[in-house]
């Protein structure tokens, strides 16, 4: 099977969408599938490409039509997917939904080649917050149902059995076992102090600031712990910023709250090394989401540490390692985190021994399995 997996922007070495679609892509490797990546691409003297494996399929040039035409001008990735005789096309939505971009998958469908298309985060209008944002978000409303009745399935992380009237394929985000290390060691001790660690580039919708706001009220309060939340990864926006460091400052909390920036390889290994305890999402009601199945959470569990969210993942409900916490804007309680992290012995091997079943490549073969019943036969 000869597939192209499909996105409308480039990669970034640390971010965390970048890591998944690397590894979405080496998971249908290993179901088998003959897979190839187009993505869009600026290079430094900002030409616009469209990119196939490193190779450049169609260079726009630097110029505003150049910028224009990467919205409408998909005809060398049909021709492509034409000649290089695609059977099924894995598409990741940019919410982009227009006459163009429908005209194009109408024209990939007319050649009998299967095409699904995965939205990351369902629900996603109350994410676009800016007066240029919701413009965008207006045209992708206007077309997004003409675009689902295109395709052949969504794929979602969500529960919902159908999304802008098109049937979807549920499945969870997923972990490459071979590219997330496990902490080191393996079972993490009771130290004098505990590490909180957030990964993400940062959101009003991570809740992170809850996390801050308790730290305040901890501190004020007798306690005999030390406990530090060190945060990995960009805050977003001028709301993260003011909801996170403004608090900081205000307490007195630069010396528990380190803010790390940006972090991969092996200083994101050094990190998790260090850490005692994660920090999932907190504020997914504030975009009204309540079941959602985050990349952070399948990676706290790779990584072998116990930690907290407030929304509601299936994979992860009955954990005994997992500390849920409430879906409302109360500052996070640090002493009962501090409490359940002395509540036993903590086991890396066994949390990540739980998520087994959670492979990239067991999520990617129900995708496959959907569209094809001969991969089901043949597998």
């Amino acid at each position: 099977m000869k597939a192209l997996f499909l996105i409308f922007h480039g990669f970034e070495e640390s971010n965390g969408i970048s890591k998944k679609i690397r590894y979405q892509i080496s998971a249908f490797k290993e179901c088998g599938v003959d897979i190839r990546n187009c993505y869009y691409d600026i290079d430094k003297d900002n030409n616009r490409k469209w990119i196939i494996d490193n190779q450049v399929l169609v260079n726009f040039g630097n110029s505003i039509w150049g910028k224009i035409k990467k919205r409408f001008c998909f005809n060398a990735i049909l021709e492509y997917i034409i000649e290089q005789e695609i059977d099924f096309v894995y598409i990741r939505s940019y919410h982009n939904a227009n006459p163009f971009t429908i005209n194009f998958i109408s024209k990939i469908k007319k050649r009998n080649i299967k095409v699904v298309m995965e939205i990351p985060t369902y629900p996603y209008d109350q994410e676009y917050i800016t007066l240029r944002m919701k413009l965008d978000l207006w045209v992708d409303k206007l077309f997004r149902r003409r675009l689902a009745r295109e395709t052949d399935a969504i794929v979602t992380f969500s529960n919902e059995p159908v999304i802008f009237g098109k049937q979807t394929i549920r499945i969870s985000n997923g972990i490459d076992f071979s590219k997330i290390k496990i902490k080191q060691p393996n079972s993490t001790s009771h130290s004098t102090q505990i590490n909180l660690i957030g990964v993400a580039e940062v959101h009003y919708w991570h809740g992170f600031d809850r996390v801050v706001q308790g730290l305040a009220d901890y501190y004020k309060s007798p306690h005999n712990t030390p406990v530090y939340f060190h945060i990995v990864g960009d805050l977003t926006g001028e709301r993260e910023k003011r909801d996170i460091l403004v608090p900081i400052k205000e307490n007195n909390l630069e010396k528990y709250v380190i803010l790390h920036g940006r972090k991969f390889g092996k200083e994101l290994d050094s990190l998790f090394n260090e850490a005692d305890f994660g920090i999932g999402s907190l504020g997914r009601h504030r975009s009204n989401i309540t079941y959602i199945k985050t990349l952070k959470n399948r990676e706290y569990a790779a990584r072998g540490i116990p930690f907290a969210y407030s929304e509601i993942d299936e994979d992860f409900e009955q954990m005994p390692y997992i500390l849920k916490e409430p879906a409302d804007e109360t500052p996070i309680n640090i002493q009962e985190i501090v409490d359940f992290y002395h509540s036993r012995k903590w086991n890396s091997t066994e949390i990540r021994a739980s998520i087994k079943y959670l492979s990239w490549k067991n999520q990617m073969g129900i995708v496959l399995k959907s569209m094809f019943s001969s991969y089901e036969t043949e597998n």
